[in-house]
């Protein structure tokens, strides 16, 4: 645990009374990926939100770097390094693509350029206001605000989910860059099975609020019999993401 970014032991969580995830343990090292797998209602946005501090902790420990971070409000876990892009996206609307940007901007290796660079198809936009983007164009902006952060984990709720195929492709492309040019670390909560692998070293898969299979994504990609009884309908990804 000392070498890990971050650490959950034995993390029993929900919503009030109500437990959503029981016993979730599992590392993550510096720089390292990780896809979080399962059907719809096992737990896998609460454990992000569990991750960021929105749920209530009854039983078990989180810690970041280190630290004992499992008391710690939401704010001061982004302020401390964990950027986090919600399944609602939550841009600004009033703002435009360029102030979104700029306003959640910390020091670091993404400046507005190398978001440009990244995704050139926002700085085409630069001046469009965040309610006037197609559904694609605003989840790439919520990713883009939140490396304009410059985490050192990035938490990622279902970023293709209702995308066309073509922005599917250049959202995952640039995560995929992203991950080479900076090594930032992420966790991946995705539908999109293929997708989640071919983007993380490592996966596990959630079923009624506990891991029930860890694995290296690349061997849990092989392993149809595995990703067929825990989630069942696995869904394709494009043809030219295959291309890795």
């Amino acid at each position: 645990m000392a070498d890990s970014l971050l650490a959950l032991k034995t993390i029993r969580a929900g919503y009030g009374e109500a437990v959503v995830l029981d016993n979730v343990s599992f590392e993550l090292a510096d720089k390292g990926s990780l896809a979080i797998l399962g059907r719809n209602g096992v737990g896998k946005s609460t454990l992000l939100l569990t991750i960021m501090g929105y749920t209530k902790v009854a039983r078990g420990h989180i810690f970041w770097r280190g630290q004992d971070i499992t008391g710690t409000p939401p704010y001061k876990r982004a302020r401390g390094g964990i950027g986090w892009v919600a399944q609602e996206r939550e841009i600004f609307p009033s703002l435009t693509v360029e102030e979104n940007l700029t306003v959640a901007a910390r020091p670091g290796h993404w400046t507005l350029d190398r978001i440009y660079d990244l995704l050139p198809r926002l700085k085409e936009r630069r001046g469009n206001k965040g309610n006037h983007l197609s559904g694609g164009e605003q989840q790439m902006l919520a990713v883009a605000r939140a490396m304009m952060t410059n985490p050192d984990l990035l938490l990622l709720d279902e970023p293709f989910e209702g995308l066309a195929p073509i922005i599917v492709e250049e959202l995952a492309g640039a995560i995929r860059r992203m991950l080479l040019e900076q090594g930032t670390a992420f966790i991946l909560v995705e539908q999109h099975t293929e997708i989640a692998l071919s983007l993380t070293r490592h996966a596990i898969v959630l079923e009624r609020g506990t891991i029930a299979h860890s694995a290296p994504s690349t061997e849990l990609e092989k392993d149809t019999a595995t990703l067929d009884r825990l989630i069942g309908l696995r869904v394709a990804e494009p043809e030219a993401l295959r291309q890795r």
